[in-house]
């Protein structure tokens, strides 16, 4: 890749990061046909001389020789703030492939959504909101994971970072004027834990009609979940190309003891899983000694009702108007399956339910005057063509 910093160049840009306190990020990566996504490349900008230009350093983490140790150290300072958009999976990829931790994030589209400008504004549409600034976007589907890169892909790189610590700056802003701004660190302070390493049981609990396995193939699923990991993992190749979980669950059901039995099942009979039979029956015959697993008992929460429906509309009545006044995205405050958990665990008179809008700063905004309205202390109303909330928890 031409242009690649040196050394020097690096420790420059981390010395600066450390002096100014933060630090721009995003990334470039390829996710497609591969059992990982592959991270092709990062950008780096930090603001030099009191804010007025800025450093933009483009790394290259598939070059020979890639040493991102300093950037690792720098990620996981926590005075050191790391600004990202959208930023989940930049950040999954760096803790990853650098192996550390990130701290400190703030996220701009996150912040966006406080600011009363959309929960999922994309970062073109920021920069021109909050900036004036048109970004012109000509690369971002192009082979990230070939090179030599071209000029126009390095321009397009460099240019998602380019404004990204003038935007959080003017949102940050806009945040504290509307007394919002601990409220987004909080939602962003969440994106620290971001990963993309598979978990096996929650694959595992994922899979298709799993509760219905018998206690016997259960402990065969997990062998072939197992199994399926690993060879993904050692060609590279998204986990359903090797075996779907169609036929997974099929097999575990079957136990097939020939590689005959194996190609009756349906979808078990690819080419390139023929390839396999024999290592795949020899799975499932080891699986078959294992002990009994039988299914764990679930904890169901009470089950809805028809009568929930007009509470679950009187709740989101509240909470966009909560959202409205605050100038934040609704979507940050509840999802329909998180009101329908706060009406059913009400209705059932147990603890309250554990979502996210009975949490933090949600609780505080809107949450616990829902609650309210459930218990009859809060009423809605409609005046001259507006929600009007009357009670306790509203004065």
């Amino acid at each position: 890749m031409s242009g690649a910093p040196s050394d020097g160049s690096l420790q420059a840009l981390v010395a600066t990061a450390r002096a100014s306190g933060r630090l721009a990020l995003d990334t470039e990566f390829v996710g497609e046909g591969r059992y990982r996504t592959l991270l092709c490349l990062i950008q780096l900008a930090v603001a030099t001389h009191d804010g007025e230009d800025k450093r933009i350093e483009v790394l290259d983490p598939l070059a020979d020789g890639f040493d991102g140790a300093p950037l690792a150290a720098l990620l996981a300072d926590p005075d050191v703030e790391i600004v990202v958009h959208a930023g989940r999976q930049d950040i999954a990829l760096a803790r990853r492939v650098l192996g550390t931790e990130v701290t400190n994030v703030f996220d701009t589209q996150v912040a966006a959504g406080f600011a009363g400008m959309g929960a999922q504004s994309s970062y073109e549409s920021l920069l021109n909101d909050a900036l004036g600034v048109r970004l012109a976007k000509s690369a971002s589907f192009t082979r990230w994971d070939v090179r030599p890169l071209s000029a126009e892909q390095l321009a397009y790189a460099r240019g998602d970072v380019e404004h990204l610590l003038a935007l959080a700056g003017e949102l940050q802003r806009r945040l504290h004027e509307l007394g919002r701004l601990e409220w987004a660190r909080e939602e962003c302070a969440a994106l620290e834990r971001s990963s993309d390493e598979r978990d096996l049981q929650a694959v595992f609990a994922r899979l298709p009609r799993v509760r219905n396995l018998t206690p016997s193939a259960r402990p065969i699923a997990r062998a072939l979940v197992q199994w399926r990991e690993e060879t993904a993992a050692r060609r590279d190749r998204p986990v359903q190309g090797v075996l779907g979980d169609a036929a997974l669950i099929e097999i575990a059901k079957r136990k097939p003891t020939t590689t005959a039995q194996l190609e009756q099942i349906r979808g078990s009979g690819a080419a390139s899983l023929r390839k396999r039979g024999e290592e795949l029956v020899e799975v499932v015959r080891r699986a078959r000694e294992s002990a009994p697993e039988p299914a764990p008992a679930e904890a169901r929460p009470p089950a809805p009702r028809p009568e929930d429906a007009p509470l679950i509309a009187l709740g989101e009545a509240l909470l966009r108007a909560r959202a409205r006044e605050a100038a934040i995205a609704y979507e940050l405050l509840a999802a329909r399956a998180d009101l329908q958990a706060i009406v059913t665990t009400w209705r059932a008179g147990g603890a309250e339910a554990d979502v996210r809008t009975l949490r933090g700063w949600r609780r505080e905004l809107a949450g616990a005057e829902l609650l309210a309205l459930l218990g009859g202390r809060v009423s809605l109303s409609v005046l001259d063509g507006s929600l009007q909330i009357a009670g306790p928890a509203s004065a």
